[in-house]
């Protein structure tokens, strides 16, 4: 039913995007800008004489709207290729006009520094930041986790299949230590039905994964680094559109569209779907509830894993008008159900225990430039999630992997009985106000307000006072920076941030000791800091860049953190927050042989010294995580990457990244003797991972403007143990073995990218793959991707 409403949506939303499409009184002119081999040619400049200019985007496409009526003289130049010119006749209807252009070998040294894409924008930063070009994977089947998964020193790890919870590892720091933002608003109160390990590729233009220093336009309290996922925000008016069906009864659909009028007016919509039984196979030692008899590494199917979400994103407003360059009212909503087949370890089987929930979150955003004077720029965000959650868990039964139960009589559950619905009521208010003084000094001043406040009941226990309690939080990160760019080659950033929360809750207790009797303490308590940090880059060619940052960051407990998910997560109260220091030093480098074989190295080594760091163990019976603080943790790692590319045929890649997580706390609380974990590295988490990737491209495939693409992909993760090294002995020691997954996929794309067909096979050797506290994760997969794309003006 739900897909169907989705469907019906965006069925309306076409028609009302068609219906405007017709008003349009001046004609437009678009096209697209390729190379000699088919391949688009992004940021280049098309120019009519004295009149309007547009700039192609990242599919290669360009508009020019308005365009009087007559004869005109179309310019298309962009770095490293000749300049290209056409004479053409407008009358009272839209042209379509593509070029072809030819490389220019004398302008090729420049193509580094001039005529830059917004990716290579964002990986020039003096930040140690890379710039993920979503685009190029818009025709697979990856949600955005997996994509980032192939980011070098990043690492996702999920529970299980589709819609699973997971865990993200960036540079050693892991879950909420690292900020996800969406076109820079925070993702803190979306909610589980808008993770990004169920957001469709297709969603995002780009992903920047900002380590270890995260600057101060993004306002975030993240103790190791922030991911930002940006949308497509051009004026474009396009169509995207897709379908898959897989393994263990996958389907995911996704619709992006936008439409913007002649007059302003701006209309967008992203909807999409994620179904999945997840009845793949897992490895296991179980016992016959009926004949006793023991199996030793048997397969089973999961028989609890369905899971399903389904997703819609619509905004509403008007661009480039005098009082605002953007002003978008939006809502979004969204619902999802998922079964618990697992606790945090595979030995917890459940049958009947599942979640749902849904996010009805109303939205505003609000940009203007060269507010009351030259250079000075607003935009204010604002949302709130008034969507609910609940858990329910009134199965009084024992399941074992073969699907059988044992029932017991009265009333009970599978962990803890609860019909529990609760909101959490989080709001985000963003503002950010920079001013770009002259080409060399800017500044940039953010604040961001962050509220929670957990509000639920329980019908099955109407009288439990507990319900009743405060579990609020209230976060305000202000932030101030200075930017001084001396010139193309050297630039600094220098900023400060101060963190503010208040967290109110409460504590019970036993007036007279005995049981039952129950009674609560009301309390809050109250955090100050402040950190600063530093990023600068120098070039020392136009094609070699060295940058270095350092950040004294700080990050304040998640409300989830301290009052707990209701799911595998317990709270923990009296939590500290995190705070540490941050260095990263790194290269990039690019540079070719007779402009056929191209080469680009990029590294960097980083060092972190974590105080209270937060890091999950299991509670003592092994069901849940709980979380704690670690007075000294540090951090010396390496990370880097290597891609070859030959022509537009052939581009391959390999990176490696190396993190030393260790235990610095010499002394535990109360002890005088050196703790027996004393440099042990931090268990449960990976410290030598990596990713290789080629693809081959055979372009004019069947016909001209058809392209066919072969990929391959392999992940390694080396062993690590799931407890202290240092406990315990080798034999007896649990771990996660090392791991290989390997993928391929193929893609045919027709009319230029209209009409795409993708194929793929995940972990094509069928490896068992274990992920978070050993959880097991899918074998082999198949999967089939249809994709229509359209721009239309």
């Amino acid at each position: 039913m739900q897909i169907k409403k989705i469907l019906l949506m965006g069925s309306l939303c076409l028609l009302f995007f068609s219906t405007y499409s017709q008003q349009k009184k001046a004609p437009s002119i678009s096209g697209k800008i390729m190379d000699e081999h088919g391949a688009p040619v992004v940021g280049a400049s098309i120019q009519i004489t004295n009149g309007p200019a547009a700039h192609t985007d990242g599919q290669g496409i360009y508009l020019l709207q308005r365009v009087a009526n007559g004869k005109h003289r179309l310019i298309v130049s962009v770095v490293g290729f000749k300049k290209a010119e056409k004479t053409i006749q407008l009358n009272n209807s839209d042209l379509v006009v593509d070029f072809s252009l030819t490389p220019d070998i004398n302008q090729m040294e420049e193509v580094t520094v001039i005529g830059r894409t917004s990716n290579q924008e964002i990986n020039r930063q003096a930040y140690n930041v890379t710039s993920l070009d979503a685009s190029k994977l818009h025709n697979t089947t990856l949600d955005l986790s997996h994509a980032l998964d192939r980011v070098s020193g990043v690492r996702v790890r999920e529970n299980g299949g589709v819609g699973s919870t997971f865990n993200f590892s960036l540079n050693g720091f892991t879950g909420r230590q690292v900020k996800f933002f969406i076109d820079g608003i925070p993702m803190d109160n979306f909610g589980s039905s808008f993770q990004i390990n169920n957001i469709p590729i297709n969603l995002a233009e780009r992903v920047e994964v900002y380590k270890g220093v995260v600057p101060v336009w993004l306002g975030s309290d993240a103790l190791g680094g922030a991911v930002n996922i940006v949308t497509d925000n051009s004026k474009q008016n396009y169509l995207d559109a897709s379908y898959s069906y897989g393994s263990f009864n996958t389907h995911r659909s996704a619709v992006n569209l936008a439409y913007t009028s002649p007059k302003g007016f701006t209309f967008r919509l992203n909807a999409f779907q994620n179904y999945s039984d997840n009845d793949y196979k897992v490895t296991v030692t179980e016992t016959d509830l009926y004949t006793q008899q023991i199996y030793q590494n048997i397969k089973v199917r999961r028989f609890h894993d369905n899971y399903h979400n389904e997703t819609v994103i619509a905004n509403a407003g008007v661009e480039n008008k005098s009082f605002a360059d953007q002003l978008l009212l939006g809502v979004t909503l969204g619902k999802n159900f998922s079964e618990v087949q697992t606790g945090a370890r595979m030995e917890s089987v459940f049958g009947a225990w599942h979640r749902r929930g849904n996010i009805v979150m109303p939205s505003v955003k609000y940009i203007k430039k060269d507010l009351f004077l030259k250079g000075l720029d607003l935009r204010i965000t604002g949302n709130i999630n008034l969507g609910e959650e609940q858990n329910i868990d009134t199965a009084y039964r024992r399941y074992n992997w073969f699907g059988q139960f044992k029932e017991y009589p009265g009333e009970g559950s599978e962990r803890q009985r609860s019909m529990y619905k609760y909101k959490n009521n989080n709001g985000i208010v963003t503002a950010n106000l920079a001013y770009r003084l002259n080409e060399q000094h800017s500044f940039n001043l953010n604040n961001v307000v962050t509220t929670f406040n957990r509000k639920g009941s329980d019908e099955l226990f109407p009288e439990d006072e507990n319900y009743d309690q405060p579990r609020k939080t209230r976060k305000n990160v202000l932030g101030f920076g200075y930017r001084f760019a001396a010139n193309e080659k050297w630039n600094t950033s220098v900023f400060a941030k101060h963190f503010y929360q208040r967290t109110d809750y409460s504590q019970s207790y036993k007036p007279s000791g005995g049981w039952g009797d129950v009674a609560y303490n009301q309390l809050s308590n109250s955090i100050n800091k402040i950190g600063y940090g530093i990023a600068s880059t120098y070039f020392i060619l136009p094609n070699l860049q060295l940058k270095a940052s350092y950040e004294r960051s700080y990050r304040l407990p998640e409300a989830e953190e301290l009052f707990g998910d209701l799911l595998n997560l317990e709270g923990n109260i009296d939590l500290k927050p995190e705070k540490s220091d941050n260095f990263n030093v790194g290269f990039s480098y690019q540079t070719h042989i007779n402009q056929v074989h191209r080469f680009s190295f990029d590294g960097n080594l980083l060092y972190r010294n974590a105080k209270d760091f937060i890091r999950p163990r299991l509670n003592p019976n092994e069901t849940k995580q709980l979380l704690g603080n670690l007075a000294d943790v540090t951090n010396l790692g390496v990370d880097g990457e290597v891609r070859y590319s030959f022509k537009n045929i052939f581009t391959a890649g390999v990176n490696m990244t190396y993190q030393n997580l260790r235990n610095n706390t010499k002394y535990e609380d109360g002890y005088t003797m050196e703790s027996p974990l004393y440099r042990d590295r931090i268990p449960n988490m990976p410290y030598l991972f990596g990713n290789g990737d080629a693809s081959l491209f055979f372009n004019n495939v069947g016909k001209q403007g058809n392209t066919l693409s072969l990929g391959y992909n392999i992940l390694y993760v080396h062993a690590y143990y799931l407890s202290w090294p240092s406990q315990g002995d080798t034999q007896t020691k649990r771990d996660i073995p090392r791991q290989w997954n390997q993928d391929v996929n193929v893609t045919y794309t027709l009319a230029n990218g209209k009409y795409n067909i993708g194929l793929e096979c995940k972990n094509i050797v069928n490896n068992r793959l274990y992920d978070n506290f050993s959880l097991q994760k899918p074998g082999r997969a198949f999967y089939v991707k249809l994709r229509y794309f359209i721009n239309k003006y």
